[in-house]
């Protein structure tokens, strides 16, 4: 039982950093960004491609790979921030579901629909836990996540430049009217959140179902996760990712409940859902 719950903290780690990055681009450019995953996905398909056929070392293919993914997420950005700058948060999150589709038919078109044999970046034992082994790709993936989520806290209370994000993002016409470069800040975000799924998923994509469709719908429980901070809060993002992480492992070493452990990211939902409106459900049930 312990062994498959700290199985699952690799996936969970993942779960954590996207949550990470979708709580941000929620917090500071209103958008839930459908294609995140997505971005990351295409981005690793490129890399196994540079390194496989093109021939490049491992460590230059992921790189260019992970800015490429960087790039994607910018130039969706630029489209959000030039013709979307005055929607609401729905609108300019619905139009990320266009990008997402769009990547995963270029994928398939490009490198076809069966997995791509990604080479691991890390691999092997990191250490022990009461005999349990805890490979090095878990404690890469949850470091990065608890790194990404303090070092994007400080950025944002302790730095100009945070400063001026959260003034774009809580008074958008206030900060550009104090003459706030909204537009770059806000593309500066959409490249970095997708710098860091690319990352996120190269690093934990060889140990995993790796085809376009698995790794781009890991937006469903990377979206749960961020769920549990509200879209707001980093740290309730990385538990949740953590926490959904762990469930799943877990759920896996259960023959009874294993059939379960795709649907837990949409059961999660539901429950936060429910619990978050519970006194509007309560007061209409009496």
């Amino acid at each position: 039982m312990l062994q498959g719950a700290l199985a699952g903290l690799a996936a969970g780690g993942l779960y954590a950093v996207l949550a990470v990055c979708l709580t941000l681009m929620s917090r500071l450019v209103r958008v839930v960004n459908f294609s995140q995953a997505a971005t990351g996905m295409f981005g690793g398909f490129v890399a196994v491609w540079l390194v496989e056929e093109a021939g490049l070392p491992i460590w230059l293919g992921s790189m260019l790979g992970v800015l490429l993914a960087g790039v994607l997420a910018a130039v969706i950005g630029w489209i959000a921030a030039t013709w979307l700058s005055e929607a609401d948060t729905t609108t300019r999150s619905a139009m990320t579901v266009g990008p997402l589709l769009m990547l995963i038919s270029l994928s398939f078109i490009l490198f076809g629909n069966k997995p791509q044999p990604f080479s691991p970046i890390i691999a092997g034992p990191a250490f022990e836990v009461g005999g349990v082994v805890i490979s090095q790709v878990t404690v890469a993936t949850v470091s990065l996540a608890i790194v990404v989520a303090v070092a994007m806290r400080l950025v944002l209370t302790r730095t100009a430049v945070g400063t001026m994000l959260r003034a774009l993002s809580e008074r958008p016409t206030t900060a550009e009217l104090l003459g706030i470069p909204s537009k770059p800040l806000s593309i500066a975000v959409w490249f970095v959140t997708g710098v860091i799924s690319a990352i996120a998923i190269v690093i934990v994509a060889p140990s995993q179902s790796n085809d376009a469709t698995s790794l781009s719908m890991l937006i469903v429980p990377a979206a749960a996760a961020a769920l549990l901070g509200g879209f707001r809060r980093l740290d309730l993002a990385v538990v949740g990712g953590l926490l959904l992480g762990l469930l799943s492992g877990l759920v896996a070493q259960i023959d009874e409940v294993s059939l379960i452990r795709n649907f837990l990211p949409f059961l999660f939902i539901v429950v936060l859902l429910l619990w978050t409106q519970r006194k509007e459900v309560w007061d209409a049930a009496r």
